[in-house]
């Protein structure tokens, strides 16, 4: 649901108090019988406040006075007096406890529901949009903010109760005095210009505070997920810096905001008080003039302190309403954000590998970043249409029959790994089309792409689970499949030896297994499904050459019969392949078997024999052939330097053969 317009100028905290009440009302019809029950209760409290006047003041005339008239009382007028009181106790405790309980049971529900409508819309929202949003600001939205939107409800009702009772103190104090009366009403329109000026005062700083809260979130998100680079290359100090810095903002805002509230809070306090002083010294001077009689004035300044505690509660509320609705403005750019994928109710039939079919795919990244440190937060604008951005495939075409495997070869920055994600779906592109079995991706069912294909990337992500739930991640796998898949990954040796084999924990993000054994795990939990159409983005990089082609050899073999598409490196690897993609700089230079490519594409040959060049030219240097090795150098260098020129777009830096390149020239050195 929509408040209206957010573009609105903070610092004007134009309707902040109206949107802040729209918010409210979104709970209130949300939960309307918890809420229902929780006002019940504070006016039930409130009720009993109020009339808990009268029943001391019966105590008072019938017992208490009495007793020090006579000097004596009786145990019927003791018990009586007793079970009153405990009658008013029991009343506002009744009172009280359903108040703060379904007051509470409101706030944290809409808190739950709202988590859960932000982490559906994360799910929902393509990967595009996740590249604008770092990970503590989605955090964020999905904690901080939605916890603050919801704050308000928990003074709520006992506020809204609280209207009962500044009802009946109003008509009473109106019936005894009508002049006092109107004197101690003017209380109100202070109260009123008082929140005008806080909020427009503390919506702009509660505004800056939300904001930076999710930038020290996504600064602590990205130190701790780096602490391995962090470590090892001793950048403790640097880090906890750069954290310090973000942490000392927020603290900085927060105490602007603090400030605010510490100027309003004591003025919501002070103000009954001083109504309370105003009708004391107006009513004695009246009561000088005979205009009151002293039982009255008494009377009123009681009903008046009554009004403390309405105006208390208001209190609590007007001071939370800024960073509600900051919050709540905050969790509907996530709720409301456009580019949700959009699917049709296509089906894939039949068995086997599924045929893939590219046809003029087109990528481009938009450049940017989404804050500038300051709690601005520039991902939530709106989008640009006209932003820089970097194209990263052109005019991508290229056919797989089913059950074949086609290897996917180019330097790094050729635009490999954003095809991979286009051909799971996870974007789509910005011009041309990627089917599977002649079918559009766009116009399959939800979770139709997930049953057909799937992704093992580069970067491996372990849970901090048993080894059985990696692999299942929650589906109904019997446990023979499951060892089945191990062996095609070839992980069931090493699983096997675990103390605990499928039962066996593992660390968070798998840190007690090695690089190599992570990937191997990953592609049984994709293999487990049975894909028609297996990618493997780089997935087996961190795997022995020997081990990667008993696994590529056991896919072709095995009764699986996928498709499947091979981002490599190894000469090996390619081999294996039915046919070779080369790519260069986004678009597809060549096509065709291994071995032919090799005749007549010079940017393949240089870039898949690198490193053999390379080993050549260490086992000479190893000889002593100290001319050879200078020369060899030299060669390696100018065949390097034409793989570099040959990818280096007008008027950037070459992308080069890349890290396989790089990794050539380390070992001539």
């Amino acid at each position: 649901m929509s408040l209206g317009s957010t573009n609105n100028e903070p610092g004007k905290g134009r309707g902040m108090f109206r949107r802040g009440m729209r918010v409210l009302w979104v709970a209130m019809r949300s939960e309307p019988w918890v809420f229902a029950v929780a006002v019940a209760g504070a006016s039930l409290h409130a009720a009993v406040t109020v009339g808990s006047a009268s029943v001391l003041g019966h105590i008072t005339d019938t017992i208490i006075l009495p007793a020090f008239a006579e000097g004596r009382t009786t145990a019927a007028a003791l018990a009586t007096a007793a079970a009153l009181l405990l009658a008013v106790g029991a009343a506002k405790a009744l009172g009280l406890g359903a108040r703060r309980l379904f007051a509470g049971l409101m706030q944290f529900r809409m808190q739950a529901r709202y988590r859960r409508s932000v982490a559906r819309k994360y799910l929902r929202l393509p990967l595009a949009w996740h590249h604008r949003h770092p990970t503590g600001q989605l955090l964020s939205n999905a904690n901080a903010d939605v916890e603050a939107a919801w704050q308000p409800l928990a003074p709520l009702p006992m506020a809204i109760g609280s209207l009962f009772m500044l009802a009946v103190a109003a008509v009473a104090m109106v019936v005894t005095d009508p002049v006092l009366a109107l004197i101690a009403f003017v209380v109100f329109p202070v109260l009123a210009a008082a929140n005008v000026a806080f909020q427009r005062r503390v919506a702009p700083l509660a505004t800056r505070a939300q904001a930076l809260r999710a930038h020290v979130s996504e600064v602590a998100h990205e130190s701790f997920d780096g602490a391995l680079v962090v470590k090892t290359l001793g950048r403790e100090d640097t880090e906890t810096q750069r954290f310090t810095e973000s942490a000392h903002r927020l603290r900085d805002a927060q105490i602007s905001v603090g400030r605010m509230r510490a100027m309003f809070d004591p003025v919501m306090e002070a103000l009954p008080n001083f109504g309370v002083l105003a009708v004391l010294l107006i009513g004695m001077w009246r009561l000088s003039n005979g205009a009151v009689a002293a039982g009255d004035l008494v009377q009123f300044a009681y009903l008046f302190t009554l009004l403390t505690l309405p105006i208390r509660s208001f209190g609590w509320i007007l001071g939370d309403l800024p960073r509600s609705v900051v919050g709540w403005d905050r969790v509907q750019k996530v709720l409301t954000a456009d580019g949700a994928m959009r699917y049709g109710e296509e089906r894939i039939d039949g068995h086997g590998g599924v045929r893939l079919t590219v046809r003029g795919v087109s990528f481009s990244y938009e450049d940017g970043h989404t804050s500038d440190g300051a709690g601005r937060d520039l991902a939530d604008a709106p989008a640009d249409t006209d932003a820089p951005r970097t194209t990263v495939l052109r005019d991508v075409d290229f056919d797989i029959a089913g059950g074949h495997t086609i290897a996917i070869v180019g330097p790094t920055g050729s635009g490999k790994s954003t095809l991979t994600t286009l051909l799971m779906r996870l974007v789509d592109p910005d011009t041309g089309t990627v089917s599977y079995a002649g079918t559009d991706v766009r116009e399959l069912a939800k979770g139709e792409i997930a049953r057909v294909a799937a992704l093992v990337p580069q970067s491996t992500f372990v849970f901090e689970d048993t080894v059985r739930g990696n692999i299942t991640l929650g589906a109904d796998v019997d446990d023979s499949e499951v060892w089945e898949a191990l062996r095609l990954a070839r992980a069931d040796s090493f699983i096997a030896a675990l103390p605990d084999g499928l039962d066996t924990r593992l660390g968070e993000r798998g840190t007690s297994l090695s690089g190599g054994q992570r990937q191997r795990l990953a592609l049984a939990r994709a293999v487990v499904r049975r894909p028609r159409l297996l990618i493997l983005d780089d997935a087996t990089s961190a795997v022995d050459p020997q081990i990667e082609a008993q696994i590529l050899a056991g896919l072709r073999d095995t009764d699986l019969a996928a498709t499947v598409v091979v981002v490599a490196y190894r000469r090996a690897t390619i081999e294996l392949a039915d046919e070779v993609l080369y790519m260069e700089q986004g678009t597809v230079r060549d096509r065709g078997a291994h071995r032919d490519l090799l005749q007549r594409s010079p940017g393949y040959r240089r870039l898949v024999t690198a490193y053999e060049r390379a080993a050549a030219e260490r086992a000479n240097e190893a000889a002593g052939e100290t001319a050879g090795e200078t020369a060899g150098t030299d060669r390696v260098a100018v065949d390097l330097d034409r793989a570099g020129s040959a990818e280096r777009p007008s008027g950037g830096a070459p992308y080069g053969a890349a890290d396989d390149i790089d990794t050539a020239e380390e070992i001539v050195r």
